[in-house]
């Protein structure tokens, strides 16, 4: 569970960001989370409960945007879904297409008053 320690810096650069700010307490957390990336919304979320104890964090909401994995062939010229790594095109069955988007693992905001 790799999720918890993803959270412990993301809650880390969150305070660290709000304290530069002089801010007294972060609101809202929003993180970009890839469906490729390899981190669980769901552990992420249990993992957001357990280390923002005792931070500017505690009482701040978290919220977790899932990025499709998407895919580009240049055959085709067009995007599509990508179910893996390997960006096999739905269309012309080309491997090798290029991944677009799924990879995002960011914070996207940080809310603090």
């Amino acid at each position: 569970m790799h999720e918890v320690s993803i959270m412990t810096e993301a809650v880390r650069l969150a305070v660290a960001a709000a304290q530069a700010a002089g801010a007294r307490q972060i609101t809202g957390l929003r993180l970009r989370v890839g469906t490729l990336s390899g981190a669980a919304p769901e552990a992420l979320t249990f993992a957001w409960d357990i280390v923002r104890r005792d931070t500017l964090a505690e009482r701040a909401q978290l919220e977790i945007e899932t990025i499709p994995a998407t895919g580009w062939c240049a055959t085709c010229r067009a995007e599509f879904a990508a179910a893996d790594f390997l960006g096999e095109c739905p269309r012309c069955h080309e491997p090798g297409g290029q991944l677009q988007h799924g990879r995002e693992l960011e914070i996207a905001a940080v809310d603090f008053i």
